[in-house]
C-alpha cells in the first residue's frame, strides 16, 4: 500500500495510553457496505450505508473507491458534475486521480495525497484518471468522504486544498505496532493538514497482525471505524470487523481496534479509516449532488445549476 509510511515507527510521537477514568467507546452497530458503481462506472463500496444520518452527522456519506486492478483501457472517473452545500475529501491510497473545477482548483493526487474541495455555494468539478493510466491500466484505491456544512456556511465561496502525503501528521502506538496518519484534525497533538469548516478528525491507520490501537478521541465528536482491508475487532466488546464493514461507536475518551493475528496473504495488515466530528444538528435535505437544509433549497440549487450560476467548464 503506497500511502505514506515510515520504516522505523520508533522515531514518531507515541500516542498516550488511556489513563484512569478514561472511558472506552462502546460499539453501537456494525454494518457492511454494499458494492455499487459511481461516475462513469468505477466500483465503490458505500461505506456508511445503513447508518442513520443523525448518527453520521456531520458526515453525509463515504465511498471506498476500488480496490480495483484496471486492465488497459478500463480506468474510469466522473464526468463534470455540480455540488452545493458540503465539502468533499478525496484520499488516494494507490493510483492517480486528476481533479479540475470551475473555480480554478485542480491537481493530481496519488499514493497517500488528500484533497479537500469546499463546494459551498456551487461548483462544477471532474475527477478522472490521467490518460496514461487509462492506456496502461493499474491499481486504483481510495476514499471520498462528504462533510456537511452548517447552514451559515452552505453558500460560502468555493475553495480547494491541494494537499500532499508529506504534510500528513504521523504518530505511532508506544510499541510500534500501529502507524497513524492524521489527515485532518488533532490526535493527541499530531495535527493533519486539512482545514475544515466543521470541527472533525480523519485518520488512516495501519495495524500489524495482532497489534492493538487505543486511539484518543475528542469527546465532543462522534466516531466511526471503517475497514479498508484486513480483519480484526473493535471496542472493548471485541466486535469482529472485516474489510468493507463499519462500526458506529458511542461516547467516550478513546476507541480500541485490534488486528487479528492472522491476516489474508493479499492484505497482510489491517487498514482502517477512523472519522468523527462535532454534530451540526440541523435538518438535512439531500438531493443528488446537493446537500441543503430544506427541499426548497435543493430545488433552488438545481435551478441555479441549470442557469449556469455554478461557473463554467474550463476550455
Amino acid at each position: 500500500m503506497p500511502a505514506i509510511t515510515v520504516e522505523d515507527l520508533s522515531v514518531l510521537p507515541s500516542l498516550k495510553r488511556p489513563g484512569l477514568g478514561d472511558q472506552p467507546r462502546p460499539v453501537r452497530s456494525v454494518t457492511t457496505g454494499p458494492r455499487g458503481f459511481e461516475g462513469e462506472g468505477f466500483p465503490v463500496r458505500r461505506a456508511f450505508a445503513g447508518i442513520d444520518l443523525v448518527d453520521l452527522d456531520p458526515f453525509i456519506m463515504m465511498d471506498q473507491m476500488g480496490e480495483v486492478e484496471y486492465a488497459p483501457g478500463e480506468a474510469k472517473g466522473t464526468p463534470w458534475h455540480p455540488h452545493r452545500g458540503f465539502e468533499t475529501v478525496t484520499y488516494i491510497i494507490d493510483g492517480v486521480f486528476d481533479h479540475q473545477d470551475s473555480h480554478g482548483g485542480g491537481g493530481t493526487i496519488t499514493d497517500g495525497d488528500p484533497q479537500w474541495m469546499t463546494a459551498g455555494g456551487g461548483i462544477l468539478h471532474i475527477e478522472a484518471p490521467p490518460e496514461w493510466l487509462v492506456t496502461q491500466g493499474g491499481l486504483f484505491h481510495g476514499i471520498q468522504l462528504w462533510v456537511n456544512l452548517p447552514r451559515n456556511a452552505k453558500l460560502t465561496t468555493p475553495a480547494y486544498q491541494d494537499l500532499r502525503s508529506s504534510e500528513v501528521g504521523l504518530a505511532a502506538t508506544y510499541d510500534g505496532g500501529v502507524l497513524v496518519r492524521v489527515i485532518a484534525g488533532d490526535v493527541d497533538g499530531t495535527v493533519g493538514p486539512g482545514s475544515t469548516h466543521t470541527p472533525m478528525t480523519l485518520v488512516h491507520a495501519t495495524l500489524e497482525p495482532g497489534a492493538r490501537l487505543e486511539l484518543p478521541w475528542n469527546v465532543e465528536f462522534n466516531a466511526l471505524v471503517y475497514v479498508l482491508s484486513g480483519a480484526g475487532s473493535v471496542g472493548i466488546e471485541a466486535s469482529p470487523l472485516r474489510t468493507g464493514q463499519a462500526a458506529l461507536l458511542g461516547p467516550g475518551d478513546f476507541l480500541t481496534i485490534e488486528a487479528d493475528r492472522t491476516q489474508e496473504s493479499r492484505a497482510p495488515r489491517m487498514d482502517v479509516v477512523v472519522v468523527g466530528g462535532r454534530p451540526i444538528r440541523e435538518a438535512v435535505a439531500w438531493g443528488g449532488p446537493f446537500v441543503m437544509n430544506t427541499r426548497s433549497e435543493v430545488l433552488q440549487a438545481y435551478e441555479d445549476f441549470q442557469r449556469g450560476s455554478f461557473g463554467h467548464i474550463p476550455g
